[in-house]
């Protein structure tokens, strides 16, 4: 982080007060955009959610990295979830564009990785859509909270998804159920941090029963597409 910082700054010594060529627009852009991030990813790190890792495969491309959430509660608990954000040059005007690269059976996220997340919507009318005044720790605390108190059956993106968990709350017959859906569909089980010998008996359990006699998965929304991100 501090070598792109040191570029910026010893980029505004090189141009200097009496620079012959003034840098473009989009030049200038980028400049105020890597600024801007400079600042937001050390405030990022200093308050990161503890459920959250974020990782920049070059310290001088703040503009892009990945997110990784394993969430310590609820359906998604102990899976491991990977997000791929980008910042692009007109930031802050226009927000960060985010992509999940886990597979995952969500109201809120598509299997192709589409995302509904209110902030990252450029222009909302309710007022809870993107602004100049939002930063990536809100980006972040709210790709976790999709997991959490964010996570809406009410309003979904993935239909499907919502309608799986209405059944379960509706009492109907409903094989697999949508927290065995959600544990398949991702393959987090094969992620997930060590549990309960309670949980793994059961989750075995539910995994049997979704292959033949001679091992092999059975149709149904479980079964990963070759798609798969």
């Amino acid at each position: 982080m501090l070598t792109l910082a040191s570029k910026l700054k010893r980029d505004d010594g090189v141009r200097g007060p009496r620079a012959s060529n003034p840098p473009s627009d989009s030049t200038r852009r980028v400049s105020v955009r890597d600024k801007l991030l400079v600042k937001e990813v050390a405030e990022l790190e200093a308050n990161l959610p503890c459920t959250c890792k974020v990782n920049f495969p070059d310290p001088n491309k703040l503009h892009y990295f990945q997110l990784t959430v394993i969430p310590d509660e609820g359906y998604y608990q102990g899976g491991k979830f990977q997000f791929e954000i980008e910042v692009p040059d007109a930031y802050n005007m226009v927000p960060p564009k985010v992509k999940c690269l886990t597979r995952i059976w969500h109201p809120n996220i598509t299997e192709t990785g589409e995302i509904c997340l209110s902030l990252l919507r450029e222009h909302s009318i309710d007022g809870t859509g993107w602004a100049p005044t939002r930063t990536l720790k809100d980006v972040v605390w709210g790709l976790n909270s999709l997991f959490t108190d964010l996570l809406n059956f009410d309003d979904p993106l993935n239909i499907e998804a919502a309608e799986h968990h209405l059944r379960d709350k509706s009492g109907q017959d409903n094989f697999p159920s949508f927290s065995e859906t959600v544990a398949r569909s991702s393959l987090w089980h094969q992620h997930r941090q060590p549990a309960r010998r309670t949980f793994g008996i059961k989750l075995k359990t539910t995994l049997s029963a979704m292959q033949d006699d001679e091992g092999r998965w059975m149709a149904g929304p479980w079964l990963p597409h070759d798609s798969c991100p």
